[in-house]
């Protein structure tokens, strides 16, 4: 609809478990799609209902893809692989200290990059700051429960996310 000459865009939510396989059938077609983000398992980079992602076919996801995944029947995460053993793939959210699992099959989606803080510019996930975050963030595994204890505890609430 247009009014004053500027379109008017409408949100509309609906559950994962309908939602998601809707996408999965979009992307298996050919098309690209931009999902807002749901869930605090990417945090510290991406917040849920903030940031969106761009996706599209996954073709040859490797480690380190962030990906939409089936982990579960109509259960969908988009997670990082952190592993690829055969066909069977390894999956942590950047948020999460715990791991999922699923088939390489299940790998629906790769993102193409996100827009973050209300920006219209694209951070990708091949560009130079997307891999500079995720190279140092993969490595502080070890420590990242406390980074994100930090984060949620005193980062959030001295500065509330856009």
């Amino acid at each position: 609809m247009m009014s004053n000459g500027k379109i008017q865009v409408k949100e509309v939510q609906f559950a994962n478990s309908v939602l998601l396989p809707e996408i999965v059938k979009l992307l298996d077609e050919g098309h690209t799609v931009t999902l807002r983000l749901k869930g605090f398992s990417m945090r510290p980079f991406l917040e849920d209902g903030r940031d969106k992602a761009l996706l599209t076919k996954a073709v040859d996801p490797q480690v380190g893809d962030p990906v939409l995944a089936e982990v579960g029947e109509k259960h969908y995460v988009l997670h990082r692989i952190i592993a690829i053993h055969n066909d069977h793939v390894v999956l942590r959210g950047d948020g999460n200290l715990g791991v999922e699992h699923c088939m390489l099959s299940d790998v629906k989606g790769a993102v193409i990059g996100f827009y973050r803080k209300g920006r219209e510019k694209m951070d990708r996930t091949d560009g130079m700051k997307w891999r500079i975050y995720s190279w140092f963030w993969t490595r502080l595994y070890p420590i990242r429960r406390y980074l994100l204890a930090f984060y949620r505890r005193i980062w959030l609430k001295m500065f509330k996310p856009i």
